[in-house]
């Protein structure tokens, strides 16, 4: 993956490990950086999330805003831009280079948001209560503060359509992300009661809507036609919900040590676990080993935490269906993509494109 992102900054004319550079280097984001200072010994996840922006080794943040620019490359000037070549660098338009910048903006923003704790779950092990709302509030105000700034780029555009596009991609972040939490704080809650159709609109939401329209509005930006636009769209759907179906197989197909790595009960693998075991059998199969132990909280609230669950549970998906059609699932949704792709003039940021799927399809 490493190797393809680096092959591919190359073709699109510098490192988009820099694409948010201008706003990151700003003097209120400074300042912001200055009081998430405060955070450290805590355990607050805003830590974890500024850390995640300046060591990010699995170049996995500025993803968005890469496939953006390929995208725009591997399309080109349409005729109808044929006068405003001369704005074009490296065979991207300026305004498609911002598009992608307001993209992870827009990403980033949402990822520090998610960086909000429970106070009410808060053990005195997380840090003193007052560190922790502060916390909240340093991830609330820090995320306003980059949405607003994306939001005045893509005004900036002026262009309608891209930024009815843009605004509704925000909508569905924020319908997924509500989904994603809408069960987390129901008494016994230990997995959604959701099939796998479910999780794939709800992850479009939540994942996949934020790529697809931008690489849409990127199209759209160079006046290309609408069946180009479409199949942007369907590039960066298909790739991005084979990214999240990779990113939910890795516990399952990763080899590691011994050490058990966390998975969700609601991940790919889980879900289809379930529907091929049956809801009943699969809360049976979940409660079993905690039986014995009356004190495990994981019962409770905290499935990630519980150990004496875990292990079980993973050699259980292993040894059913659930990993092997998930596996099948992300193979689809790349070749859906690739076939998208088939509709872009040969080129090597195409082949980049395609090289992005190939490594999240590709698995041990």
């Amino acid at each position: 993956w490493s190797q393809v992102v680096s092959e591919a900054e190359k073709i699109v004319g510098y490192p988009t490990s820099f694409m948010s550079l201008r706003c990151l280097l700003s003097d209120e984001l400074s300042n912001i950086a200055m009081q998430v200072r405060k955070l450290v010994g805590t355990k607050h996840p805003l830590l974890d999330t500024a850390r995640g922006f300046v060591y990010d080794s699995r170049n996995n943040l500025q993803m968005r805003g890469l496939v953006i620019l390929l995208i725009s490359k591997a399309a080109g000037p349409s005729t109808a831009e044929l006068s405003f070549q001369h704005d074009m660098v490296s065979g991207i338009y300026s305004s498609q280079r911002s598009l992608a910048e307001i993209t992870e903006l827009i990403h980033t923003a949402f990822l520090v948001h998610r960086g909000i704790v429970n106070i009410g779950e808060l053990k005195s092990c997380d840090g003193p209560l007052k560190d922790m709302q502060f916390g909240n509030k340093m991830a609330v105000l820090s995320g306003d503060f980059l949405l607003a700034n994306a939001c005045t780029s893509l005004a900036q555009l002026q262009n309608t359509k891209v930024v009815e596009l843009i605004s509704s991609a925000i909508g569905d972040l924020v319908q997924g992300i509500y989904y994603e939490n809408s069960k987390s704080s129901e008494e016994n809650c230990l997995t959604d009661d959701i099939g796998i159709s479910r999780w794939k609109e709800q992850v479009f939401l939540s994942h996949s809507a934020l790529l697809a329209k931008s690489c849409q509005a990127a199209m759209e930006l160079a006046k290309h036609s609408a069946e180009i636009q479409d199949m942007a769209f369907q590039y960066g759907k298909h790739m991005s919900m084979s990214h999240k179906l990779h990113s939910d197989l890795q516990p399952f197909v990763r080899e590691s040590s011994s050490d058990t790595i966390a998975f969700s009960l609601n991940s790919a693998p889980a879900i289809l676990h379930q529907e091929f075991r049956g809801r009943e059998a699969w809360l049976k199969q979940i409660r079993e080993p905690c039986a014995p132990r009356d004190n495990c909280a994981w019962l409770k609230r905290s499935p990630h935490r519980c150990a004496c669950v875990f292990q079980q549970l993973q050699e259980a998906i292993k040894a059913g269906k659930g990993v092997t059609s998930a596996i099948d699932l992300c193979r689809c949704h790349g070749n859906r993509a690739l076939a998208a792709l088939e509709r872009f003039p040969p080129s090597e940021a195409r082949d980049a494109l395609a090289n992005i799927v190939y490594a999240v399809t590709r698995f041990p």
